[in-house]
This record gives C-alpha cells, sequence and structure tokens, in this order.
C-alpha cells in the first residue's frame, strides 16, 4: 500500500470535488480517532492494486508490518483506477459523499427501488433537490427519509427539472446501494 502520486491524487480529488464542492475540505483534513495514541493524525488515501483507500494515518502506521503482497484492504474502499487510468467511485464511497454532498436529490417511495436496480432518476420519481444544481454536477441520491441510496450526474438542472416530462431523466445512475447484492463478487 502506497500513497498516491500527484496525478492520481489529482484524478481523486477532482472526482470528489464533482460530488461534494469545498466540502472536499472536510474529508482531507478530517480528524482520525482510531489508535492508542493521543495524536491520532488524520484520515489519508492510499493505493493497493488500483484500489484507492480512505484510512486514518494510525492505521496506516500499524499496517506496515504487513507485506504487500499479503495486505488485502485497508480502511475504506473509495474508488478504483481503470486500465485507461480514469479514476471511478466505488459504492463504498457513499457514506464519505453523502456527509459532505453539496448536490443532493430526494427520491419518492415509489422510485426507491427502480434506482437500486441500477436505474436512472426520472422526473416522475423526483421527492426533491436542491437549488443550483446544474446538468453534469455530481449528485447523492436519499430517499425520503434521508437514507443515501446512491450517487449519479445530473441530466438536467433544477430549473429545467421543473417543466420536464414524468418520464425525461433527472439523474444518470452511477451506484447504488444495490450493487452489494448485484456485485458481491466484485466488491
Amino acid at each position: 500500500m502506497r500513497a498516491l502520486d500527484e496525478q492520481e491524487t489529482t484524478a481523486v480529488f477532482e472526482k470528489l470535488f464533482k460530488f461534494t464542492g469545498n466540502n472536499l475540505k472536510n474529508i482531507v483534513d478530517k480528524p482520525s480517532h482510531e489508535g492508542p495514541d493521543k495524536d491520532t493524525g488524520r484520515y489519508c488515501f492510499r493505493l493497493q492494486k488500483n484500489r484507492v483507500y480512505y484510512v486514518s494515518e494510525a492505521l496506516v502506521k500499524r499496517a506496515t508490518n504487513i507485506s504487500r503482497e499479503k495486505l488485502i484492504s485497508l480502511g475504506t474502499c473509495i474508488g478504483k483506477f481503470t486500465k485507461g487510468g480514469s479514476f471511478h467511485l466505488t459504492i463504498q464511497s457513499l457514506n464519505l459523499l453523502a456527509d459532505n454532498a453539496k448536490h443532493k436529490v430526494w427520491l419518492k417511495p415509489s422510485s426507491e427501488m427502480s434506482f437500486c436496480y441500477g436505474n436512472h432518476v426520472l422526473k416522475g420519481g423526483l421527492g426533491r433537490i436542491t437549488e443550483n444544481t446544474v446538468a453534469g454536477d455530481g449528485v447523492v441520491v436519499f430517499s425520503m427519509s434521508d437514507v443515501p441510496l446512491g450517487f449519479g450526474i445530473a441530466a438536467k438542472s433544477t430549473q429545467d427539472c421543473r417543466k420536464l416530462d414524468p418520464n425525461g431523466i433527472v439523474v444518470l445512475h452511477q451506484s447504488d446501494i444495490g450493487e452489494y447484492l448485484r456485485m458481491e463478487d466484485d466488491l
């Protein structure tokens, strides 16, 4: 497990910034509460076999005793790099994104299951949307009871959603909590 280089860090931060905006600072500066030391440090990003992990510095120090070949995972896997070099967020990053999301979408109970099956969010299933959302922004999808269900990319701005027909796509699906069942071998 190694620290990300400059190019990898840029790719990870650009993707996280798309969903969190200026709240990215909260993710980077979050103090850690793990470990026996009084000064446990902060959270950091580490790379292991093309997967990026969000882990406390105290845990990274303890893991130095384990060889790279035997270390499977450490912390929370937030995404992975493809063979082409682009970075993709995985569903495990949902809690991190939900706590720091800049743009949010709430679904009606009737469309929650459809989204969890991997479908896009339609205007007919939209309960609420944050103001000033622009097409192309990263959004976190919640149920009406504020349970995070997944995330995606806004296909329409907040203004365009108001005059859209009920079958128009509002959010393009990227990841949802149903992946824990559909893709359990890959996660």
